[in-house]
């Protein structure tokens, strides 16, 4: 089990990425828009990202759902 959490303090923004190494899938939970380091630690751990989880509106940032579409 993968989980790790990304903080942008500018922000106070915390998003994760949760996977499953037995299986390969993995999700991320309110993503940033710079989306680069959740596709490269999935791919270090031979994960493939199948969900994105938006918990709440967030009117302070972009999103990265989008990108990681």
């Amino acid at each position: 089990m993968i989980f790790k959490q990304y903080y942008l303090g500018c922000l106070s923004h915390a998003s994760y990425l949760i996977g499953d190494e037995s299986t390969g899938r993995s999700v991320v939970v309110d993503p940033q828009r710079d989306v680069s380091h959740y596709l490269a630690d999935a791919a270090e751990h031979g994960l493939h990202i199948e969900r994105v989880i938006e918990t709440h509106f967030h009117a302070d940032f972009l999103s990265g759902h989008l990108e990681l579409q």
